[in-house]
C-alpha cells in the first residue's frame, strides 16, 4: 500500500512540475534556515555542558539593587573577600575556587608578547572538569611557582604537547619570574563562558601587591567566584541564608557619618554554570555573551518562515483541488475509503517534504560555514553522533509533511463522488477561498513585520554608530597599557616623544576611553545631606579634555601649576599620604551628568561647590573635593547604557591610556611612527593601540549581526511569499481561462485583465499592512526602548515596507497577467 502511495504521489508531482518546484522550494528554505537556527540555538544553550558534574557547579553573582536613587550594574564578578566568609559559613560547599583573567607580558623566543593567563585557586580544576593531556588536575595549581596551559598554548611556547616541566619567562610588576608547566589539558571549546589559555595558582599576596587592604575589600571586584554543591544540597536554601551571611560578615564604612556596608548596593546569588552565558547578568563577564530574547526571537522568526513554507503547500493544494476532484471521486466509486485518500494526500505530503528536505540539508551545508564566521559561533552539521542531527531532520520531516498535508488532505477526500462526476466539475474550492485569501494576508504580514523590523534594526545601527558621543572621536587613536609597571616610569618620557611625531597635535594620559573596560565609582556626598551618592570617578591629565574635544560647560580644566588640582596622594597605600590627601582637599571636574545627579541648578552653579569623596581608606574620612569646572558628557560606551554621571580628578598613578589627537591625513602613518616610538623606550611591552573609532563600531559588531540575520530572514519571507503568490495566481488564471476569453471578446483591454488579476492579489497585501503595522511597531517599540540613544519610531519605516511589499507582489504576478491577458480569446473559449 505504501508502494502505491509513493509511485502516484511521484506522478503527481512529475504531472505538475511548477507546482512541485514551488512547493520543494519553498519547504527546503524554511527547512535550512529553521535547521541552521536550530545549530544556532542547540550551540548556545550548550555553553559550559561539557564540563562533568556541571550541574552541581555554580557562579557567585552580585546582583545590583538600588540604593537612594543610584543603581549599579549587576556583575559576574564578587569580592575575594568572600571567599573565607563562604568557606566559613557554608561548610556545605564541596569545592570553592577563586579567578581572575589578565594579560601578562610573556616572553616568547625573547620577544614580548601578550596572553590570557588566569590565576586561580587550588580547587579551580576539580570545578572546571576540563580534560588532562599531561600532569594532574588536583595538583596542577598547589604550587604558586607552577602554570596549566591548554595544548595549543604548548604548541605556541614549546612546539610541542609535552611541555611539563617547560619553563615559562613572564614580567609582571616590572619584573622577570619564571614558572614551571605542570599541567596540559585541552583547549577550552568555543561553547565556554571562559577564554583563558593559562592558569596559574592565584596567591593574594603576589597578586594585590602593595594594596593588601583589597584582600579584605568587599567593594573591590575583579574576579569570579566558583561552586559546588553536593548532590542533594538545594542551591535556593543557599541563597535564602546569604542576606543574614552577608550582614553578618561585610564590615562598614562611615561615609560622612553614615554607616554603609562596603557592599550595600549589591545582594548576592548562585548562578548555575550552564546559565552564565545567557544569564541576565553580563558585566564582568569574561567573555561576551548573549540573549536569551534574542535566541527565542531567531528561534520564532524561523518557524515564521518555515510556516509560511507550510501555508504556501496548504493554499497550492486546495487551489488544486479542481485537478484532483475527478481523481478522489473515481477512487471512491473504486472502493477507497475515506482513510484511504487522507493517507494517500499525507504520503504525497511527506514525500514533498522530504525531498525539499535533502535541497535544505545541501543548502545547510554550503551555507552553514559563512554563519559560523559571521556569529562567531562553533556550528557543525553532524547526522549521527551525540550531536547528530539525523533524528531531528526525520522529526521535522515528518512534522513539516502532516502539518502542511492534513488540511488539504481532509479536505480534497471530503468530496462527494456524485456531484463531481455528475456535474462534470468539482467542488474543490468551495469554502476554500476565504481561507486561502487568510493564509495569504497571515504570510505577507509576516513578511512586512519582518521587512519594518529589518529597516528599524538597521537604522538603529547606524545611528549608534554615528551618534553624537559628545566629544571628537575620529582623528583619535586611543593606546592601552599605560597603567603597567614597565611603562609608568617613562609614561611622562614616552608621552612628550609621541607629541612630536610629525602629525600628532596633542596628547594626554587618561583612566577612561573608548569603549573603556574599566569602571570606577566611589560614594559622593554633599554638605549637609545624610545620603551619599555612588558616581564614577575617573582619573585624567590636564590636557584631557582638550585633547579628546570634550567642551567645558563652565569654569576651568586642570593645570599643572596649580597643586589642588594634583590628586595623585589618592593612589598611595599609606597613612600619612592618604592623612594629608584628606587634610588637604583636592580640585575636580564633573560632567553635565554629575551636576544633575548631584541637584545643582546648572553648570555654573556647580562651580566652587564642595563635595566629599572617599578616594581613600574610609577609616581616613572623605576628601573634600572643590568643583572647579564642568565639562560635557562623554558617551564613552554604547548606546546600549545611559552616560555616567563622572567626577574628574588627576592622578598621575592611575592612568591607563594615552589619548592621542592626531591631524587627518595618514592615520596609518602616524599609528606606525607612534609604535616605533613605543618600541624604543618600553620594548619589553608589546604596542596596543586602537583608532577611536574603529574601536567605537566594535561596540556594535552584535546589532550588527542581529540587523543581518532580520534581513536575512526578510528576504527568505518575501521569497517564499512570492513563491506562494506566483503558485495561487498561475492556478487562479487557469481556472478563470474561460472567464478572460470572455471579457476580452465583450471588449476588455489587456490592461484591464491585468488590473483585475493584480488587484486581487495585491488587495491582501495592503490588508496584510493592517496586522503588520501595529504588530511590528510593538516589537520595536520595546525594542528601541533598551536604548539610551534611539532613533525615533516614525512612519518611514512602515511605508517603506508596505511599498517593497506591494511592489514586490505586483512584480510577482504581473508578468503572469499580461501574459494571460495577451492571449488569443479564441483558445480561451475552447479551454474545458
Amino acid at each position: 500500500m505504501l508502494r502505491n502511495y509513493l509511485v502516484t504521489g511521484f506522478r503527481a508531482l512529475t504531472k505538475n512540475r511548477a507546482y512541485a518546484a514551488i512547493n520543494i522550494v519553498g519547504l527546503a528554505i524554511g527547512m535550512a534556515a529553521c535547521l541552521m537556527i536550530l545549530l544556532y540555538v542547540r550551540y548556545e544553550t550548550s555553553f559550559d555542558s561539557f564540563i562533568p558534574g556541571v550541574e552541581h557547579a555554580y557562579q557567585f553573582q552580585d546582583k545590583a539593587v538600588e540604593v537612594q536613587g543610584d543603581l549599579a550594574n549587576d556583575s559576574q564578578n564578587s569580592p575575594y573577600a568572600a571567599m573565607p566568609a563562604l568557606r566559613k559559613d557554608f561548610p556545605e560547599i564541596d569545592k570553592l575556587a577563586y579567578m581572575t583573567i589578565g594579560r601578562p607580558v610573556i616572553l616568547k623566543d625573547g620577544q614580548p608578547v601578550f596572553d590570557l593567563m588566569a590565576a586561580a585557586s587550588p580547587q579551580f580544576f576539580e570545578i572546571f572538569r576540563l580534560p588532562f593531556i599531561h600532569g594532574d588536575p588536583k595538583t596542577a595549581l598547589r604550587d604558586p611557582g607552577s602554570i596549566a596551559m591548554s595544548q595549543t598554548a604548548a604548541r605556541k611556547y614549546f612546539g610541542t604537547d609535552d611541555a611539563v616541566g617547560r619553563t615559562l619567562q613572564i614580567i609582571e610588576q616590572g619584573k622577570t619570574s619564571t614558572l614551571r608547566v605542570s599541567a596540559v589539558f585541552q583547549d577550552l571549546p568555543r561553547n565556554s563562558h571562559q577564554e583563558f589559555t593559562m592558569v596559574r595558582m592565584f596567591d593574594p599576596d603576589t597578586y594585590f601587591g602593595e594594596d593588601k587592604g583589597a584582600i579584605t575589600n568587599w567593594g573591590w571586584h575583579a574576579g569570579w567566584i566558583y561552586l559546588t554543591l553536593p548532590p542533594g544540597v538545594d542551591p535556593r536554601a543557599i541563597e535564602a541564608r546569604l542576606p543574614a551571611w552577608q550582614e553578618r560578615n561585610v564590615p562598614k564604612d562611615n561615609i560622612g557619618g553614615e554607616l554603609r556596608r562596603q557592599d550595600d548596593n549589591f545582594v548576592y546569588r548562585l548562578q548555575p554554570l550552564t546559565g552564565v552565558h545567557l544569564g541576565k547578568v553580563q558585566e564582568g563577564a569574561a567573555s561576551p555573551g548573549n540573549d536569551r530574547t534574542t535566541i527565542v526571537t531567531f528561534a520564532t522568526v524561523a518557524l515564521l518562515v518555515l510556516g509560511m513554507a507550510c501555508v504556501n503547500f496548504t493554499n497550492l493544494a486546495t487551489a488544486r483541488g479542481s485537478q484532483r476532484a475527478r481523481e478522489v471521486a473515481l477512487r471512491k466509486v473504486l472502493g477507497a475509503t475515506r482513510a484511504q485518500i487522507i493517507a494517500q494526500f499525507l504520503t504525497e505530503a511527506v514525500l514533498v517534504a522530504a525531498l525539499a528536505m535533502i535541497l535544505a540539508l545541501a543548502l545547510s551545508e554550503l551555507a552553514l560555514p559563512w554563519l559560523a564566521r559571521f556569529l562567531d559561533a562553533d556550528l557543525k552539521l553532524h547526522y549521527i553522533g551525540h550531536d547528530g542531527v539525523l533524528p531531528p531532520v526525520i522529526a521535522l520531516t515528518l512534522i513539516v509533511g502532516i502539518a502542511a498535508g492534513a488540511y488539504p488532505a481532509f479536505r480534497l477526500s471530503a468530496f462527494m463522488p456524485g456531484r463531481v462526476l455528475k456535474a462534470n466539475r468539482s467542488a474543490a474550492t468551495e469554502g476554500s477561498g476565504v481561507l486561502r485569501g487568510i493564509l495569504v494576508v497571515g504570510q505577507f504580514a509576516v513578511s512586512i513585520a519582518l521587512i519594518v523590523c529589518t529597516l528599524v534594526i538597521y537604522g538603529q545601527t547606524v545611528y549608534a554608530k554615528h551618534v553624537d558621543p559628545g566629544f571628537h572621536r575620529d582623528g583619535l587613536l586611543q593606546i592601552a597599557n599605560m597603567q603597567r609597571t614597565q611603562v609608568r616610569p617613562l609614561a611622562k618620557t614616552l608621552e612628550d616623544a609621541i607629541r612630536r611625531v610629525p602629525g600628532v597635535v596633542a596628547a594626554a594620559q587618561t583612566m577612561i576611553g573608548v569603549e573603556s573596560d574599566n569602571r570606577s565609582n566611589n560614594s559622593v556626598l554633599l554638605p549637609g545631606q545624610a545620603h551619599s551618592f555612588n558616581i564614577g570617578n575617573y582619573a585624567v591629565e590636564p590636557g584631557f579634555f582638550e585633547t579628546v574635544g570634550l567642551p567645558l560647560l563652565a569654569g576651568r580644566t586642570f593645570s599643572e601649576r596649580i597643586a589642588l588640582d594634583d590628586g595623585s596622594l589618592t593612589s598611595h597605600t599609606d597613612d600619612a599620604s592618604q592623612q594629608a590627601m584628606v587634610a588637604r582637599g583636592v580640585n575636580v571636574v564633573v560632567n553635565r551628568s554629575a551636576v544633575k545627579r548631584l541637584g545643582f541648578a546648572s553648570p555654573a552653579d556647580a562651580i566652587g561647590k564642595q563635595i566629599g569623596m572617599s578616594l581613600v581608606d574610609s577609616k581616613f574620612g572623605l576628601v573634600q573635593s572643590t568643583i572647579v569646572g564642568v565639562v560635557g558628557d562623554a558617551r564613552w560606551r554604547s548606546v546600549h547604557e545611559p552616560v555616567e554621571p563622572i567626577v574628574y580628578y588627576q592622578d598621575l598613578n592611575r592612568y591607563t591610556y594615552l589619548e592621542v589627537r592626531y591631524a587627518t591625513g595618514n592615520p596609518a602613518a602616524v599609528r606606525d611612527a607612534i609604535e616605533h616610538v613605543w618600541r624604543q623606550l618600553v620594548p619589553q611591552v608589546p604596542f596596543t593601540a586602537d583608532f577611536g573609532d574603529a574601536r567605537a563600531a566594535r561596540q556594535y559588531k552584535a546589532d550588527d549581526a542581529r540587523a543581518v540575520l532580520f534581513a536575512a530572514f526578510a528576504m527568505l519571507s518575501v521569497i517564499v511569499g512570492c513563491l506562494g503568490l506566483f503558485g495561487l495566481a498561475a492556478f487562479t488564471a487557469e481556472r478563470r481561462t474561460k472567464e478572460i476569453g470572455i471579457r476580452k471578446v465583450l471588449g476588455a483591454r489587456t490592461r484591464d485583465i491585468v488590473r483585475l488579476l493584480v488587484w486581487q492579489f495585491t488587495r491582501p497585501v495592503l490588508i496584510a499592512n493592517l496586522i503588520a503595522w501595529p504588530a511590528a511597531w510593538w516589537l520595536m517599540r520595546d525594542w528601541l526602548n533598551r536604548f539610551d540613544a534611539r532613533i525615533t519610531l516614525g512612519p518611514s519605516p512602515f511605508l517603506l515596507a508596505g511599498g517593497l511589499a506591494l511592489v514586490i507582489a505586483v512584480v510577482t504576478i504581473g508578468g503572469h497577467a499580461l501574459r494571460v491577458a495577451r492571449a488569443n480569446p479564441i483558445h480561451a473559449l475552447r479551454y474545458e
